[in-house]
Protein backbone atom coordinates (compact mmCIF):
# COMPACT_ATOMS: atom_id res chain seq x y z
CA UNK A 1 0.00 0.00 0.00
CA UNK A 2 1.79 3.21 -0.58
CA UNK A 3 2.28 5.93 1.30
CA UNK A 4 1.70 9.17 -0.62
CA UNK A 5 1.65 12.21 1.61
CA UNK A 6 1.12 15.94 1.95
CA UNK A 7 3.92 18.21 3.00
CA UNK A 8 5.14 21.72 3.66
CA UNK A 9 6.56 22.82 0.79
CA UNK A 10 9.29 25.38 0.43
CA UNK A 11 8.84 27.19 -2.68
CA UNK A 12 9.31 30.47 -4.68
CA UNK A 13 7.94 33.68 -3.17
CA UNK A 14 4.76 34.63 -5.80
CA UNK A 15 5.95 36.36 -8.48
CA UNK A 16 9.41 34.73 -8.48
CA UNK A 17 8.85 30.91 -9.92
CA UNK A 18 9.78 31.78 -13.56
CA UNK A 19 12.88 32.93 -12.54
CA UNK A 20 13.91 30.50 -10.40
CA UNK A 21 12.57 27.63 -12.14
CA UNK A 22 15.00 25.54 -13.74
CA UNK A 23 16.06 22.44 -16.25
CA UNK A 24 17.00 19.13 -14.16
CA UNK A 25 21.02 19.23 -12.99
CA UNK A 26 21.47 16.76 -15.18
CA UNK A 27 20.70 18.00 -19.12
CA UNK A 28 23.78 20.80 -18.58
CA UNK A 29 27.55 19.82 -19.21
CA UNK A 30 29.75 22.69 -16.39
CA UNK A 31 30.13 24.61 -19.19
CA UNK A 32 26.66 25.26 -20.52
CA UNK A 33 25.40 25.22 -16.84
CA UNK A 34 27.87 28.10 -16.17
CA UNK A 35 26.19 30.34 -19.22
CA UNK A 36 22.97 29.46 -18.32
CA UNK A 37 23.00 30.95 -14.71
CA UNK A 38 25.84 33.75 -15.62
CA UNK A 39 23.98 37.13 -14.30
CA UNK A 40 21.12 35.68 -12.88
CA UNK A 41 20.80 35.73 -9.06
CA UNK A 42 17.43 33.56 -8.98
CA UNK A 43 17.59 30.37 -11.19
CA UNK A 44 17.71 27.38 -9.07
CA UNK A 45 20.12 25.72 -11.18
CA UNK A 46 22.76 27.66 -9.18
CA UNK A 47 22.12 25.72 -6.04
CA UNK A 48 21.89 22.39 -8.30
CA UNK A 49 25.29 23.07 -10.05
CA UNK A 50 26.78 25.20 -7.32
CA UNK A 51 30.09 24.42 -9.07
CA UNK A 52 29.04 27.37 -11.51
CA UNK A 53 29.53 29.65 -8.69
CA UNK A 54 32.99 28.79 -7.84
CA UNK A 55 36.23 29.39 -10.31
CA UNK A 56 36.69 26.89 -12.71
CA UNK A 57 39.66 24.85 -11.04
CA UNK A 58 37.31 23.72 -8.40
CA UNK A 59 36.25 20.17 -9.04
CA UNK A 60 32.46 19.33 -9.20
CA UNK A 61 32.35 17.49 -6.36
CA UNK A 62 34.49 19.66 -4.43
CA UNK A 63 33.16 19.94 -0.44
CA UNK A 64 33.13 23.49 -1.39
CA UNK A 65 30.35 23.10 -4.34
CA UNK A 66 27.94 21.69 -1.84
CA UNK A 67 28.79 24.00 0.73
CA UNK A 68 28.11 26.63 -1.59
CA UNK A 69 25.12 25.29 -2.45
CA UNK A 70 23.73 25.26 1.05
CA UNK A 71 25.02 28.56 1.21
CA UNK A 72 22.93 29.95 -1.48
CA UNK A 73 19.88 28.13 -0.70
CA UNK A 74 20.00 29.38 3.02
CA UNK A 75 20.85 33.13 1.49
CA UNK A 76 17.08 32.87 -0.62
CA UNK A 77 15.46 31.75 2.08
CA UNK A 78 16.53 34.56 4.59
CA UNK A 79 15.80 36.80 1.83
CA UNK A 80 12.34 35.57 1.39
CA UNK A 81 12.72 34.12 -2.50
CA UNK A 82 11.33 31.14 -1.11
CA UNK A 83 9.00 30.51 1.43
CA UNK A 84 7.60 27.72 3.53
CA UNK A 85 3.98 26.49 3.71
CA UNK A 86 2.50 26.67 7.46
CA UNK A 87 0.14 24.01 6.36
CA UNK A 88 0.99 20.27 5.00
CA UNK A 89 -0.43 20.46 1.54
CA UNK A 90 -0.28 18.30 -2.13
CA UNK A 91 0.34 20.20 -4.82
CA UNK A 92 -1.28 19.94 -8.54
CA UNK A 93 1.51 20.90 -11.21
CA UNK A 94 0.44 21.36 -14.72
CA UNK A 95 2.55 21.15 -18.23
CA UNK A 96 1.18 21.96 -20.92
CA UNK A 97 3.42 21.43 -24.58
CA UNK A 98 1.69 22.33 -28.07
CA UNK A 99 -1.74 22.28 -26.38
CA UNK A 100 -1.46 19.35 -24.48
CA UNK A 101 -1.10 18.97 -20.73
CA UNK A 102 -0.68 16.60 -18.38
CA UNK A 103 -0.64 17.08 -14.40
CA UNK A 104 0.67 15.40 -11.53
CA UNK A 105 0.16 15.07 -7.81
CA UNK A 106 2.87 16.92 -6.03
CA UNK A 107 3.93 14.97 -2.65
CA UNK A 108 6.27 12.85 -0.61
CA UNK A 109 6.61 9.47 -1.16
CA UNK A 110 7.61 6.62 1.55
CA UNK A 111 11.58 5.32 1.03
CA UNK A 112 10.38 2.56 2.72
CA UNK A 113 7.84 1.97 -0.22
CA UNK A 114 11.01 2.09 -2.49
CA UNK A 115 12.58 -0.49 -0.37
CA UNK A 116 10.07 -2.80 -0.44
CA UNK A 117 9.12 -2.71 -4.18
CA UNK A 118 5.72 -1.00 -3.80
CA UNK A 119 7.52 2.10 -6.14
CA UNK A 120 8.90 -0.22 -8.52
CA UNK A 121 12.24 0.64 -10.72
CA UNK A 122 13.12 0.02 -14.32
CA UNK A 123 16.69 0.60 -14.70
CA UNK A 124 19.89 0.16 -12.72
CA UNK A 125 21.84 2.85 -11.26
CA UNK A 126 25.82 4.15 -11.09
CA UNK A 127 27.00 4.10 -7.39
CA UNK A 128 29.31 6.94 -8.79
CA UNK A 129 26.22 9.24 -10.32
CA UNK A 130 24.18 8.55 -6.74
CA UNK A 131 26.81 10.08 -5.03
CA UNK A 132 26.51 13.63 -6.22
CA UNK A 133 22.91 13.68 -5.67
CA UNK A 134 23.24 12.03 -1.99
CA UNK A 135 25.56 14.74 -0.94
CA UNK A 136 23.69 17.56 -2.42
CA UNK A 137 20.50 16.05 -0.44
CA UNK A 138 22.38 15.15 2.55
CA UNK A 139 24.40 18.47 3.10
CA UNK A 140 21.15 20.85 1.88
CA UNK A 141 18.85 18.79 4.07
CA UNK A 142 16.29 20.03 1.15
CA UNK A 143 15.12 17.40 -1.01
CA UNK A 144 15.71 19.55 -3.95
CA UNK A 145 14.71 17.66 -7.50
CA UNK A 146 11.16 15.72 -7.78
CA UNK A 147 11.40 11.98 -8.84
CA UNK A 148 8.82 11.14 -11.79
CA UNK A 149 6.19 8.84 -10.54
CA UNK A 150 3.69 7.33 -12.35
CA UNK A 151 0.54 5.46 -10.93
CA UNK A 152 -2.13 3.75 -13.18
CA UNK A 153 -5.07 6.16 -12.28
CA UNK A 154 -7.68 6.68 -10.22
CA UNK A 155 -11.06 8.13 -10.43
CA UNK A 156 -10.99 9.87 -6.78
CA UNK A 157 -7.73 12.07 -7.51
CA UNK A 158 -9.03 12.53 -11.02
CA UNK A 159 -11.92 14.35 -9.59
CA UNK A 160 -9.93 16.20 -7.07
CA UNK A 161 -7.80 17.49 -9.73
CA UNK A 162 -10.65 18.35 -12.01
CA UNK A 163 -12.35 20.46 -9.05
CA UNK A 164 -8.68 22.28 -8.07
CA UNK A 165 -8.01 23.03 -11.45
CA UNK A 166 -11.18 25.12 -12.21
CA UNK A 167 -9.87 27.39 -9.66
CA UNK A 168 -7.15 30.09 -10.20
CA UNK A 169 -3.46 29.18 -9.91
CA UNK A 170 -0.82 30.20 -7.53
CA UNK A 171 1.57 30.15 -10.84
CA UNK A 172 0.93 30.40 -14.27
CA UNK A 173 3.88 31.42 -16.75
CA UNK A 174 5.88 30.18 -19.90
CA UNK A 175 9.35 29.03 -19.97
CA UNK A 176 11.67 29.88 -22.42
CA UNK A 177 10.95 26.55 -24.25
CA UNK A 178 7.12 27.71 -24.74
CA UNK A 179 5.86 25.02 -22.13
CA UNK A 180 3.32 26.55 -19.80
CA UNK A 181 3.40 25.84 -16.32
CA UNK A 182 0.79 26.17 -13.68
CA UNK A 183 1.05 25.13 -9.71
CA UNK A 184 -1.95 24.57 -7.65
CA UNK A 185 -2.19 24.14 -3.86
CA UNK A 186 -4.79 21.34 -2.65
CA UNK A 187 -5.26 22.25 1.15
CA UNK A 188 -8.55 21.32 1.84
CA UNK A 189 -9.03 18.58 4.67
CA UNK A 190 -11.12 16.23 2.82
CA UNK A 191 -9.54 16.66 -0.26
CA UNK A 192 -5.97 15.67 1.03
CA UNK A 193 -7.39 12.66 3.17
CA UNK A 194 -9.47 11.33 -0.04
CA UNK A 195 -5.60 11.77 -1.84
CA UNK A 196 -3.91 9.73 0.70
CA UNK A 197 -6.49 7.26 0.98
CA UNK A 198 -6.89 6.61 -2.87
CA UNK A 199 -2.75 5.98 -2.84
CA UNK A 200 -2.70 4.18 0.02
CA UNK A 201 -4.97 1.39 -1.84
CA UNK A 202 -2.55 1.03 -5.04
CA UNK A 203 0.28 -1.91 -4.75
CA UNK A 204 2.58 -0.37 -7.35
CA UNK A 205 3.73 3.17 -7.89
CA UNK A 206 6.16 3.26 -10.58
CA UNK A 207 9.67 5.69 -11.19
CA UNK A 208 9.10 6.90 -14.59
CA UNK A 209 12.44 9.20 -14.11
CA UNK A 210 14.92 9.62 -11.86
CA UNK A 211 15.94 6.56 -10.75
CA UNK A 212 19.76 8.03 -9.90
CA UNK A 213 17.52 11.07 -7.58
CA UNK A 214 15.36 8.42 -6.04
CA UNK A 215 18.13 6.27 -4.99
CA UNK A 216 20.34 8.91 -3.60
CA UNK A 217 17.04 10.04 -1.30
CA UNK A 218 16.63 6.61 -0.30
CA UNK A 219 20.74 6.92 0.67
CA UNK A 220 20.08 9.87 2.45
CA UNK A 221 17.35 8.96 4.46
CA UNK A 222 18.87 5.57 5.40
CA UNK A 223 21.64 7.73 7.00
CA UNK A 224 20.42 9.67 8.57
CA UNK A 225 18.00 6.35 10.26
CA UNK A 226 21.08 5.02 11.05
CA UNK A 227 22.46 8.51 13.01
CA UNK A 228 19.18 8.57 14.85
CA UNK A 229 17.64 4.88 15.96
CA UNK A 230 14.85 6.58 17.67
CA UNK A 231 13.87 8.68 14.08
CA UNK A 232 10.47 9.53 13.99
CA UNK A 233 8.25 7.91 11.11
CA UNK A 234 7.15 11.17 10.65
CA UNK A 235 10.69 12.99 9.97
CA UNK A 236 11.15 14.31 6.36
CA UNK A 237 14.22 12.15 6.14
CA UNK A 238 11.80 9.21 5.79
CA UNK A 239 10.07 10.54 2.30
CA UNK A 240 11.35 11.86 -0.78
CA UNK A 241 9.91 15.17 -3.17
CA UNK A 242 7.62 13.12 -5.87
CA UNK A 243 5.49 14.60 -8.73
CA UNK A 244 2.74 11.53 -9.48
CA UNK A 245 1.30 11.18 -12.61
CA UNK A 246 -1.91 9.20 -14.09
CA UNK A 247 -0.95 6.37 -16.95
CA UNK A 248 -3.90 8.37 -19.01
CA UNK A 249 -2.30 11.51 -19.15
CA UNK A 250 1.56 10.60 -19.93
CA UNK A 251 2.78 10.62 -23.22
CA UNK A 252 6.52 8.94 -23.86
CA UNK A 253 7.81 9.76 -27.20
CA UNK A 254 10.46 7.76 -29.34
CA UNK A 255 13.69 7.10 -28.78
CA UNK A 256 15.27 6.77 -31.97
CA UNK A 257 18.85 5.07 -32.83
CA UNK A 258 21.57 6.27 -35.40
CA UNK A 259 24.55 3.80 -36.43
CA UNK A 260 27.39 6.05 -37.47
CA UNK A 261 28.40 3.77 -40.03
CA UNK A 262 26.83 0.09 -42.41
CA UNK A 263 30.08 -2.07 -40.57
CA UNK A 264 31.84 -3.59 -43.97
CA UNK A 265 28.26 -3.71 -45.83
CA UNK A 266 26.04 -1.98 -48.47
CA UNK A 267 22.90 -0.20 -48.82
CA UNK A 268 21.31 -3.48 -50.92
CA UNK A 269 22.93 -5.90 -48.88
CA UNK A 270 21.36 -4.23 -45.53
CA UNK A 271 17.66 -3.85 -47.03
CA UNK A 272 18.10 -7.76 -48.01
CA UNK A 273 18.87 -8.48 -44.79
CA UNK A 274 15.79 -6.75 -43.56
CA UNK A 275 13.74 -7.69 -46.24
CA UNK A 276 14.23 -11.50 -45.58
CA UNK A 277 13.25 -10.96 -41.97
CA UNK A 278 9.68 -9.12 -42.24
CA UNK A 279 8.31 -6.48 -44.40
CA UNK A 280 10.11 -3.57 -46.44
CA UNK A 281 8.45 -0.99 -48.02
CA UNK A 282 10.42 2.23 -49.57
CA UNK A 283 8.68 5.15 -48.86
CA UNK A 284 8.03 7.54 -51.98
CA UNK A 285 7.76 10.29 -51.02
CA UNK A 286 10.45 12.46 -49.16
CA UNK A 287 8.71 13.36 -45.68
CA UNK A 288 9.94 11.08 -43.03
CA UNK A 289 8.43 7.89 -42.58
CA UNK A 290 6.86 7.97 -38.98
CA UNK A 291 6.05 4.64 -37.71
CA UNK A 292 2.63 3.63 -37.25
CA UNK A 293 2.48 0.70 -34.55
CA UNK A 294 4.48 -1.32 -32.42
CA UNK A 295 6.04 -3.39 -34.82
CA UNK A 296 7.02 -0.53 -37.19
CA UNK A 297 9.94 1.36 -37.41
CA UNK A 298 11.44 3.83 -39.94
CA UNK A 299 14.95 2.76 -41.56
CA UNK A 300 16.79 6.24 -43.52
CA UNK A 301 19.34 5.79 -45.47
CA UNK A 302 21.26 6.85 -48.33
CA UNK A 303 18.67 9.33 -48.71
CA UNK A 304 15.66 7.17 -48.57
CA UNK A 305 12.88 6.57 -45.88
CA UNK A 306 11.61 2.67 -45.70
CA UNK A 307 8.93 1.38 -43.62
CA UNK A 308 10.07 -2.17 -41.88
CA UNK A 309 7.47 -4.23 -39.74
CA UNK A 310 8.91 -7.09 -37.91
CA UNK A 311 8.28 -10.43 -38.66
CA UNK A 312 5.13 -11.55 -36.94
CA UNK A 313 6.07 -14.65 -36.01
CA UNK A 314 8.18 -13.99 -33.37
CA UNK A 315 6.26 -14.29 -30.62
CA UNK A 316 7.54 -14.12 -26.32
CA UNK A 317 5.85 -13.81 -23.47
CA UNK A 318 9.26 -12.10 -21.84
CA UNK A 319 8.25 -8.15 -21.60
CA UNK A 320 11.62 -6.77 -22.26
CA UNK A 321 12.42 -9.03 -25.36
CA UNK A 322 8.70 -8.02 -26.95
CA UNK A 323 9.66 -4.62 -27.06
CA UNK A 324 10.60 -2.88 -30.37
CA UNK A 325 13.94 -1.33 -28.99
CA UNK A 326 14.64 -4.73 -28.20
CA UNK A 327 13.88 -6.26 -31.51
CA UNK A 328 16.09 -3.99 -33.17
CA UNK A 329 18.94 -4.52 -31.13
CA UNK A 330 18.74 -8.39 -30.98
CA UNK A 331 17.52 -8.74 -34.62
CA UNK A 332 19.75 -6.48 -36.57
CA UNK A 333 22.17 -3.78 -34.74
CA UNK A 334 23.97 -7.14 -33.00
CA UNK A 335 24.12 -9.71 -36.00
CA UNK A 336 23.86 -7.03 -38.54
CA UNK A 337 26.23 -4.03 -37.91
CA UNK A 338 28.09 -5.04 -34.87
CA UNK A 339 26.75 -3.00 -32.17
CA UNK A 340 26.86 -5.94 -28.58
CA UNK A 341 26.89 -3.34 -26.13
CA UNK A 342 24.60 0.01 -26.78
CA UNK A 343 25.52 1.52 -23.86
CA UNK A 344 29.13 1.78 -24.48
CA UNK A 345 29.59 1.28 -28.43
CA UNK A 346 30.38 4.61 -29.75
CA UNK A 347 29.07 3.66 -33.36
CA UNK A 348 25.34 4.37 -32.15
CA UNK A 349 23.60 7.02 -31.28
CA UNK A 350 20.09 8.28 -29.74
CA UNK A 351 18.02 10.82 -30.47
CA UNK A 352 15.13 11.78 -28.49
CA UNK A 353 11.59 12.04 -30.30
CA UNK A 354 11.25 15.82 -29.52
CA UNK A 355 13.99 16.83 -31.99
CA UNK A 356 12.19 15.34 -34.65
CA UNK A 357 13.07 12.91 -37.07
CA UNK A 358 14.65 15.29 -39.25
CA UNK A 359 17.11 15.46 -37.27
CA UNK A 360 18.25 11.68 -38.41
CA UNK A 361 18.44 12.72 -41.80
CA UNK A 362 21.29 14.89 -40.68
CA UNK A 363 23.25 12.24 -39.63
CA UNK A 364 25.35 9.79 -41.69
CA UNK A 365 25.15 6.15 -41.77
CA UNK A 366 21.83 4.71 -41.46
CA UNK A 367 18.84 6.05 -38.71
CA UNK A 368 15.64 4.31 -37.15
CA UNK A 369 12.80 5.91 -36.33
CA UNK A 370 10.76 3.79 -33.40
CA UNK A 371 7.30 4.05 -32.32
CA UNK A 372 6.84 4.90 -29.26
CA UNK A 373 7.39 2.24 -25.92
CA UNK A 374 3.97 2.77 -24.12
CA UNK A 375 3.62 3.51 -20.59
CA UNK A 376 1.84 -0.18 -20.11
CA UNK A 377 5.08 -1.49 -21.81
CA UNK A 378 7.10 -0.51 -18.68
CA UNK A 379 4.49 -1.38 -16.29
CA UNK A 380 4.87 -4.48 -17.43
CA UNK A 381 8.71 -4.64 -17.41
CA UNK A 382 8.92 -3.14 -14.23
CA UNK A 383 6.21 -5.46 -11.94
CA UNK A 384 8.29 -8.42 -13.54
CA UNK A 385 11.27 -6.72 -11.92
CA UNK A 386 12.90 -6.21 -15.32
CA UNK A 387 15.31 -3.31 -16.75
CA UNK A 388 14.29 -1.81 -19.56
CA UNK A 389 16.69 -1.40 -22.18
CA UNK A 390 19.39 1.77 -22.68
CA UNK A 391 17.46 4.62 -24.08
CA UNK A 392 14.08 3.03 -24.27
CA UNK A 393 12.01 6.07 -23.27
CA UNK A 394 11.64 9.71 -23.89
Amino acid sequence: MADIRPFKAVRPKNGLEKWIAALPYDVYSRKEASEKVKGDDLSFLRIDRAETQLDDSVDTYDDRVYEKARELFEEMLAKGEFTEDEKESYYLYELTMNGRSQTGIVAVASIDDYLNNTIKKHENTRADKEVDRIRHVDTLSAQTGPIFLAYRGSFVIDEIIEKVKAGEPYFDFYSDDLIRHRGFLISDPEDIAEIRSAFSEMDSIYIADGHHRCASAVKVGLKRREADPDYSPDAGFNYFLSVLFPERELMIMDYNRVVKDLNGHDKKEILDYFSQRGTLLRVKDKEPYHPKSKGNIGIYIDGEWYSFYFDNSFATDDPVRSLDVSRLQDEFLEPLFGIEDPRTDNRIDFVGGIRGLRELERRTGIAFAMYPTSIRELFKVADEGMLMPPKSTW
